[in-house]
This record gives C-alpha cells, structure tokens and sequence, in this order.
C-alpha cells in the first residue's frame, strides 16, 4: 500500500528543525544539485558540519529525496488533468485496492484522499486525449466508482516544487 497510513506527524520534525536546517532545506529546494561547501557557505556553515547536517534531516525523513524536475511538455506529456473520484464504498478493504491500482498507474502524479464533497482527487499527466482515454478506461475498471469527473488544465500559471520552510 501506499504512505496513506505512514505519514510521519510533522510536530516531531518542526521542534528539532532550527533556522540553519531551515536555510539549508530552502536552498537544497532551489538546487539540490549544488556541492556541500556550497550549500554550507549559503547557510554560513563549513563543509563537515553542513553535511552532517543534511545526513540527520535526510535520516530523520525531512528530506524525503532528492530528483531532477523534468518539464512534462518537453516530453511529450501536454495534457494535465485534476481528476475528482467519488466512491459508494468506504471500507478500508475497498480503500487498500483503490490505493493499489491508482498507485501503480504512472500516469497519476499525485493521490488525495480528500474532506468534502470529492473522495479522492488525483492529479494526471498525459500526451493527449487517447492516452487520457486510456488511462480512464484503467482508472474505472479498477474497482466500482460512484462518480469520475475530469477537469483539463488550460494553462499552466504558477507551479512550484519548493514549500515555504516555515520560521522556528
């Protein structure tokens, strides 16, 4: 299954989080390819401690991973779809098999289970509408749906990778 059940509460991170883990967390966000002398002149920390720095917040799963940002268009991949599911069956049964098959699809890029009138929300890249076409097919087949609503992004107006670290 997915990490719907294993989210680490975020309290615990935060209290041990002081500023210069804060700038370090802001500038690995810009650019995680930079070297760590650089990130350590930036936070105003030599290369040993800098480093060891980002070893405990990549050990203490604050740092999750680091990866390359790849621009979907440039791939092929034009379409981006908000897609709303809705669901009769609530049980934590239906929920593990939802999880597992929606996860499984690469095509979807993010999965919310979601408060209010939608259950789930994903957000899906595709090359067009064929490839959509098919995805939907999976997505509906996969386990009994109340309702699927698609929503095609016209264009894309802010979109960023780097959350708002916030101050101690």
């Amino acid at each position: 299954m997915t990490d719907l059940a294993t989210a680490a509460p975020p309290l615990e991170a935060n209290r041990r989080l002081d500023a210069i883990d804060r700038k370090i967390l802001t500038v690995l966000q810009e650019d995680a390819s930079l070297s760590v002398a650089e990130i350590g002149d930036r936070v105003g920390l030599s290369s040993t401690p800098c480093w060891k720095r980002i070893q405990r917040l990549e050990a203490d799963g604050v740092i999750l991973r680091r990866v390359a940002l790849v621009d979907q268009n440039k791939i092929g991949l034009g379409i981006s779809v908000f897609v709303s599911v809705e669901s009769s069956d609530h049980s934590e049964a239906w929920l593990r098999k939802f999880a597992d098959a929606v996860s499984a699809m690469p095509e979807v890029m993010e999965f919310y289970r979601m408060a209010g009138d939608v259950d789930y929300m994903l957000r899906v890249v595709v090359a067009d509408m064929a490839a959509y076409d098919i995805f939907y097919k999976k997505l509906i087949s996969a386990v009994p749906l109340k309702n699927v609503t698609s929503r095609f992004a016209m264009e894309k107006i802010k979109s960023v990778t780097a959350l708002p670290v916030p101050a101690a």
